[in-house]
């Protein structure tokens, strides 16, 4: 598939009609937008994931899902992908309080080519971990690497592991008995997308292939479970790796945030 026809799909299969592994995700698809509403009030929980706007519908619909948000209570990403129109939807959502986030790069590897080579980083045992109890370790290192506000992911993975345990995969890079980096992968039914997350290595850690072990591990599952396309929001730091690997770059994608008391 070339990328046009990467999108196109992506669009249509992943933002416009998603189906959310834990049912306490509810997915309230719109002429103009997709929202994906959650169990709380935090950012991570609510999301409009697609829209389809112009200059001439775009405000008012922006307005509408900061208010329908915000009259719950609920902080919101608004997630901007690089080929949304209109082209100044960005400044039009800053205007009404949605601030942007790092941007993104999504990047996406035809698993019916090379996969990556694996790789076994020294002293390094990566594990795919079925047991809830042990996700701890994830929060543990996110909060590590980014701070102590990203200790909610064990609660989120454990969630959809038991909602429908065949769409997740969660690994754990293990050494000396403690967790050095993770990263876990969905499997989208009825769709040829898997897609990628986490990565995030503790410091001291880093340089010794790890990530790549990591991808490579995931990569092979996916192309056994029968998926085409593995997609990445790839971060500054990680989308040369990937691209050393066979991914191809897609658009951009920067999250844009409003709180619930904005």
């Amino acid at each position: 598939m070339d990328v046009t026809e990467i999108l196109k799909r992506f669009d249509a299969e992943l933002r416009r009609a998603p189906v959310p592994a834990d049912p306490d995700y509810r997915v309230e698809r719109l002429a103009e937008v997709t929202r994906i509403v959650g169990p709380g009030p935090d950012v991570h929980d609510n999301c409009v994931l697609w829209s389809g706007l112009d200059a001439a519908t775009a405000d008012a619909v922006i307005a509408r899902e900061a208010s329908y948000f915000a009259g719950q209570g609920r902080s919101v990403e608004w997630k901007l992908y690089g080929h949304d129109a209109p082209a100044d939807l960005g400044a039009r959502l800053a205007a009404v309080g949605f601030a942007a986030e790092e941007p993104e790069t999504l990047v996406a590897l035809d698993l019916d080519g090379a996969l990556p080579p694996p790789v076994d980083p020294e002293g390094v045992t990566i594990e795919r971990v079925i047991d809830p109890v042990r996700f701890g370790a994830i929060d543990d290192l996110m909060a590590a690497v980014y701070g102590a506000d990203e200790d909610w992911r064990s609660d989120v993975l454990g969630a959809e592991l038991a909602a429908a345990p065949d769409r997740l995969s969660v690994y754990l890079a293990m050494a000396d008995g403690h967790c050095v980096s993770a990263g876990w992968i969905r499997f989208n039914p009825g769709t040829v997308f898997a897609d990628l997350w986490g990565g995030a290595t503790r410091p001291h850690w880093r340089g010794r292939g790890i990530y790549r072990a990591l991808v490579a591990k995931r990569a092979a599952e996916a192309k056994g479970r029968g998926f085409r396309i593995l997609t990445v929001d790839a971060s500054p730091e990680s989308r040369p790796i990937l691209e050393r690997l066979g991914f191809r770059a897609l658009t951009t994608t920067t999250p844009y945030v409003r709180e619930a008391g904005a």
